[in-house]
């Protein structure tokens, strides 16, 4: 089983932790330009442990921050005119503006349909490899909200933040049946948060709630976990991390 990383904040300290993860991995990295990507990269990319650097466009507060049909239309237009052509691989964090800005729900209500067809446009378009991660609601909820598009390339990551939303063992395994069903090996599960993110109080995750939650997706043959977020590596999460690895 692939344990991978997604990184929200790719400064130098937080990078620096890739240096402490000893088999093959990917880093998903937050960045608000292709050009801050490639920066950002060039510093890691000579890790011999890592497999692949992931391009996780994000937006400013004001323009929803995350991918939705309700972030600033001009923002989506710009991402997707950024990465036309471009085969780099990219990660489309699909959510809801609820906490960044709550304004769009009315400044972009009547731009919703068109940006729902420019996303799903990229999706299905991209030269790149695509990464589509995800709420775990119910895909057919998703894709009216514009938070999921049918694509059979692409590859479905779904958040089981543990830390945060407290899912018993039975309900995490009925997720994870769902979700192997429905995508296969296109399906990547995200557990955390061991490490803040954007919200700024996100509770972390015991190493004994990792354990529990790495086991089952090991159990069950999901191929790929991402644990959010490489910047709260340390010795105890360490330690979980390479029993299964």
């Amino acid at each position: 089983m692939l344990i991978s990383f997604f990184e929200e904040f790719p400064v130098e300290e937080n990078l620096a932790k890739l240096k402490l993860v000893s088999w093959p991995t990917k880093i998903y990295i937050a960045a608000d330009s292709l050009q801050q990507f490639k920066a950002v990269t060039s510093v890691v990319r000579h890790n011999q442990n890592l497999l692949e650097a992931v391009y996780w466009p994000i937006l400013k507060k004001k323009e929803g921050y995350w991918i939705s049909p309700f972030s600033k239309q001009s923002a989506l237009q710009h991402l997707f005119d950024e990465l036309e052509h471009k085969k780099v691989p990219v990660m489309l964090d699909l959510e809801l503006p609820t906490t960044r800005n709550p304004w769009l729900y009315l400044t972009e209500f009547l731009n919703f349909k068109k940006d729902k067809k420019l996303i799903h446009s990229f999706v299905c378009n991209h030269p790149g490899e695509t990464y589509l991660c995800e709420y775990y609601a119910k895909p057919k909820m998703l894709e009216l909200l514009g938070l999921h598009y049918q694509n059979k390339q692409s590859k479905v990551m779904k958040m089981f933040y543990n830390s945060v939303h407290h899912f018993d063992q039975q309900s995490l395994r009925n997720q994870l049946q769902q979700g192997l069903q429905q995508f296969g090996d296109r399906f990547i599960v995200g557990y955390g948060t061991i490490a803040i993110g954007v919200g700024g109080n996100e509770p972390l995750l015991s190493t004994e709630q990792l354990e529990k939650d790495l086991r089952l997706a090991q159990e069950m043959g999901v191929t790929e976990v991402v644990v959010f977020r490489l910047g709260g590596l340390d010795k105890k999460y360490l330690k979980v991390l390479e029993q299964f690895t």
